[in-house]
């Protein structure tokens, strides 16, 4: 079996691949090692610039007609700061990419399958339960794997690996990964049954040491993380974690959370510590890497669907400007990602510092950092690279002097 292109991993970006491709009329392979998508507890937000990489992909109406949640306004609650004066200091997100109202959230198990779902109506050949038994590379690529009991191998110029963390395609395209030091532990919840909340709001704060993170997704559904210390690794561990975990909501200086503490768990918590990764690079030949595959940022930003996005509408275009037969140069691919990456490597650590460290020490980190940011707005800009696109600011805000300014160092 020959194609034009073999894509291992059926989730967000290999299935917009896919969908992508096969609308421009090639013959695409989607290899999916699920049979159905799981939640992942992570994954669901989309940052407003990752927004319009759907619209040039020509994925946002899927999306939309998904389920997909518009939010258009943010609030950063703080022990150091009265609730009153944040919800009054509302930031609207509608300002950040044109005709966008701000960011798009949808959960991750329905945004995967809606993409699967348009790749095989765009003519992707997409397959479910696969087990990729071996990838080939070398002069002719190739992909051996398991499906409905069978063994096939399928041959294409090109395999693409969008297949997560643990990336097989990495490996046998002898990529390498470098992770940094994780920071702090993550964990997140859906909460269904909150509903003393403004849907259209997102909200960020951290008190004594809990720092959370609260997305609706409409219908009084609400995607919740949080933050806490590496060395407590077990603190919501057990049975009674999810509870406990909403628990941890209740914050005088955020009183809003007590819809969220009030609500009930509607899916598994999961814990991971968070730190960035990125891959030497994404490519080599016959293969190309999109997604987690690649690397990724600490996932204090949220922004692991919008970088998935990006890698997908670039690598796509370099596709169909490639005429088959030829090979694809992804050397403006790899070069985009390496700033990008940096860029958003720096934004992650500033955050994390301000927001998932705890005590005496950080919390007047914090209080100088709200006063000084209100008197001079260039102190937020790695907040506006978040929503608006790492491009988006300044190339000296990634600079260590100017990340000295904002942390006070």
């Amino acid at each position: 079996m020959a194609y034009d292109i073999i894509i291992v991993g059926g989730g967000i970006g290999g299935s917009a691949l896919a969908t992508v491709m096969a609308r421009a009329g090639r013959s695409v392979l989607l290899l999916e090692k699920s049979q159905v998508y799981e939640d992942k507890v992570r994954g669901e937000w989309i940052a407003p610039w990752g927004v319009t990489e759907t619209r040039r992909l020509g994925l946002y109406d899927t999306l939309v007609s998904a389920g997909g949640h518009h939010l258009t306004s943010h609030v950063t609650y703080d022990e150091t700061r009265d609730p009153a004066e944040a919800e009054a200091r509302a930031l609207p997100l509608g300002m950040f990419a044109p005709d966008v109202p701000g960011p798009l959230c949808i959960r991750h198990p329905v945004h995967c399958q809606a993409l699967f779902d348009a790749a095989t109506a765009a003519g992707a050949f997409a397959l479910r339960g696969v087990d990729v038994k071996q990838v080939e590379m070398g002069d002719a690529p190739s992909v051996t794997y398991s499906h409905d009991g069978e063994q096939f191998t399928a041959h294409a110029p090109l395999i693409v690996g969008a297949e997560g963390r643990q990336s097989v395609v990495r490996r046998a395209a002898g990529l390498t990964l470098h992770q940094d030091k994780p920071h702090h532990w993550f964990a997140g919840l859906l909460v269904d049954g909150v509903e003393a909340w403004d849907e259209t709001r997102q909200a960020i704060g951290t008190e004594d040491d809990f720092a959370f993170l609260a997305f609706p997704q409409g219908n009084g559904r609400m995607r919740v993380y949080g933050g806490w210390d590496l060395a407590a690794k077990t603190r919501f561990a057990g049975k009674e974690g999810p509870q406990r975990f909403l628990e941890a909501f209740r914050m005088k200086s955020a009183p809003q959370n007590a819809a969220i503490a009030e609500g009930t768990p509607a899916s598994p918590l999961l814990a991971y510590y968070n730190n960035c990764s990125a891959a030497d690079q994404p490519y080599a030949p016959g293969a190309v890497l999109v997604g987690d595959a690649a690397g990724w940022n600490d996932p204090i930003l949220g922004l692991g669907l919008s970088i998935t996005y990006r890698d997908v509408r670039l690598v796509s275009d370099i596709l169909k400007e490639t005429p088959i037969g030829r090979s694809p140069d992804f050397r403006p691919y790899a070069e985009e990602r390496q700033e990008r990456m940096r860029r958003l490597r720096i934004a992650s650590e500033v955050q994390a510092k301000l927001d998932m460290e705890f005590g005496e020490e950080a919390r007047a980190r914090r209080r100088r950092y709200h006063e000084a940011s209100a008197a001079d707005p260039m102190l937020g800009l790695h907040g506006v690279a978040t929503l608006a696109g790492p491009e988006a600011v300044p190339p000296e805000i990634f600079e260590p002097a100017h990340v000295a300014r904002v942390v006070g160092a």
